[in-house]
């Protein structure tokens, strides 16, 4: 599989973690557009949002969001913070990978760029 994240998940290319469970990995993204800005996906390759969540793999996207919270307060982002997914070419997802941003460490501006 050509999947830069599935790589990331097997250490083929290194990442910034900053956190790991037998689930998930969650690392620094490469071109952060906040203080704080993390991918976080599961180690099971989902393709997106769109028609990929199954009855069979919806037990991951509700254990991812049961620890944003944990890798939240891990990242300093008490204050508050924004869950992103991109989904499909016209919802730019550029990774073909289900995943989560998870951004914050300043005010952020109440408009979605």
């Amino acid at each position: 599989m050509d999947c830069i994240f599935c790589k990331i998940v097997a250490g083929e290319i290194p990442s910034n973690k900053v956190y790991e469970d037998e689930k998930i990995l969650v690392f620094k993204d490469i071109n952060p557009c906040a203080p704080v800005h993390n991918v976080i996906i599961p180690k099971e390759h989902i393709l997106s949002c769109a028609d990929d969540i199954t009855e069979d793999n919806v037990d991951i996207i509700a254990y991812i969001f049961t620890k944003i919270p944990h890798i939240a307060k891990l990242s300093g982002l008490e204050d508050g913070y924004r869950i992103v997914n991109n989904c499909g070419e016209n919802g730019a997802q550029t990774v073909k990978h289900i995943h989560f941003h998870l951004i914050g460490g300043e005010k952020l501006s109440e408009k979605l760029n």
